[in-house]
């Protein structure tokens, strides 16, 4: 087993995406702290930590320059090319093949493939609670910040406006889902959504960079 920030940097990944991803794992591990049940919190942590591993795949480079430093985009144009090389164009894809590569557990990789708005219904409709909180705590994460779901729905909507959730109905749908999906998880937990921020993750930000995978 290796520490989460050795195979960050074997695997090449931004900064920005290290953290997003550091952010996403402590959001579920507050959550799970949370909890007035027993869930499997070690498995949900390893699965938000590695859950978008390949998503420089689909990165639009130059949309925030700040986080090709110091590097540069040449760089990242190029760990992007090797990645499309290797993984194909699917980051999804990507993502759990990387998990197979890492030789996680088959129960991680189904939590990282329920992760993404496209599954938001199809996680809502099912019955484990560790997939909840893995697309919950994904969705509770910008690109700078910890956000409220409909703060980031709008991020969403305004970053993606041919991806994300807009007025059209099965997009609608899918923002009733994950609305669902807090509502429902948040039913076993002694906090509430808005117990979630910035400042309340960054000391299991901390911790998690010792995590072992």
């Amino acid at each position: 087993m290796r520490k989460i920030t050795e195979i960050y940097n074997e695997y090449k990944i931004m900064d920005n995406l290290q953290l997003h991803q550091l952010r996403v794992a402590a959001v579920a591990m507050q959550f799970c702290d949370s909890l007035k049940i027993e869930i499997d919190k070690r498995s949900v942590i390893a699965a938000c930590l590695i859950h978008d591993m390949g998503n420089i795949i689909k990165f639009k480079l130059g949309y925030f320059p700040e986080f090709l430093e110091p590097e540069g985009l040449e760089y990242w144009q190029n760990v992007q090319k090797e990645y499309i090389e290797k993984y194909g164009k699917d980051e999804h894809h990507a993502n759990l093949v990387i998990a197979k590569e890492l030789g996680v557990s088959d129960k991680i990789i189904k939590y990282i493939n329920g992760v993404g708005f496209h599954f938001w219904c199809d996680t809502k409709d099912g019955n484990s609670l560790e997939e909840k909180i893995c697309t919950y705590a994904d969705t509770r994460i910008s690109p700078h910040s910890v956000v409220t779901i409909k703060e980031r729905l709008a991020d969403g909507l305004k970053r993606y406006s041919d991806l994300e959730i807009d007025l059209d109905p099965e997009r609608a749908k899918l923002r009733n889902c994950i609305l669902d999906i807090e509502d429902e998880i948040f039913i076993h937990s002694k906090n509430k959504p808005e117990d979630i921020t910035e400042d309340s993750i960054s000391v299991y930000i901390e911790q998690l960079k010792e995590f072992l995978i």
